[in-house]
C-alpha cells in the first residue's frame, strides 16, 4: 500500500475512534508523519500505533495525537505551550491548529532533530527551547493552551500557574500501573479537573540529562 492510501486508511481509523474534529483531521492529513518516523520505522509511519525514537522516547500513537489535540478545544488563535518536543510530531500538529507553539524538551539530540524537522517543512510559528519541562517557559506565561507528552505523577503546579484564565491544559498523569488523560481548565483560581481517556507514556522527569537531575 502507498503512503498516500496508507494514511487514507489511518484517517478513516482516527475517525472511527473518536477523532471527529475537522481541524484536528485536516492537520493531521496535512502533517507528514514519515518526516519524524526513525529511518528503521518508515514503513510503519501511518500505522496507529507509537514508534521508538532517539533517547529512550517514543513518537505517540496518531489516535492520542488527535484525540489530546482535539481536547484542547483550539479556534487558530490560541498561544500554546507543548512540554516534550520529542520527535516535533504532536508540535507540528499543533502549529496547523493555533497561532503560536511554544515547545520545550529536555533532550538536547531530539530538539536539534525537531527543528531540523520543522525547518524542513517550513513551520514558522513554532518557537523550540532546551529546557526542564516541569519549569515550562514562564517568560512567555500565560498560555491560553497547554499540552503535555509526558506523564506526570500529579499536576505540576508549576505548569498550572502558566496556565491562562478560562486556559485548559491536556496532559496524561498517573503512575506506570495506571495513567490518564486529563483535562484542566482554570476559572480564576480554581482548576475543574476531567478524566477522559486511559494512556500510557513515558514518565515526565525532572532535570536536565547529565546534569544531576532526574534521568
Amino acid at each position: 500500500m502507498n503512503p498516500q492510501n496508507q494514511k487514507i486508511r489511518l484517517l478513516m481509523e482516527l475517525r472511527l475512534a473518536g477523532v471527529t474534529d475537522t481541524r484536528v483531521l485536516k492537520a493531521l492529513e496535512t502533517v507528514p508523519r514519515d518526516v519524524f518516523v526513525s529511518d528503521p520505522f518508515l514503513e510503519h509511519a501511518y500505522d496507529n500505533r507509537a514508534l521508538p525514537i532517539d533517547c529512550g522516547q517514543t513518537i505517540s500513537q496518531p489516535l492520542i495525537v488527535g484525540l489530546m489535540s482535539q481536547y484542547l478545544t483550539l479556534a487558530g488563535r490560541e498561544k500554546v505551550l507543548e512540554v516534550g518536543t520529542g520527535s516535533g510530531y504532536q508540535a507540528a500538529v499543533l502549529s496547523r491548529l493555533a497561532r503560536r507553539v511554544y515547545t520545550v524538551e529536555r533532550h538536547a539530540p531530539l530538539l536539534s532533530q525537531a527543528e531540523a524537522r520543522f525547518a524542513a517543512l517550513g513551520l514558522t510559528n513554532v518557537v523550540t527551547r532546551h529546557t526542564d519541562g516541569m519549569k515550562g517557559w514562564p517568560e512567555q506565561a500565560p498560555f491560553a493552551r497547554i499540552m503535555v507528552t509526558a506523564a506526570a505523577r500529579q499536576v505540576p503546579e508549576g505548569l498550572t500557574d502558566q496556565l491562562d484564565d478560562g486556559g485548559v491544559m491536556v496532559m496524561p498523569v498517573g503512575d506506570e500501573g495506571q495513567q490518564w488523560i486529563m483535562r484542566l481548565t482554570r476559572t480564576g483560581h480554581r482548576l475543574k479537573t476531567e478524566r477522559l481517556l486511559a494512556v500510557r507514556f513515558v514518565p515526565l522527569l525532572a532535570g536536565l540529562p547529565g546534569d544531576g537531575g532526574t534521568f
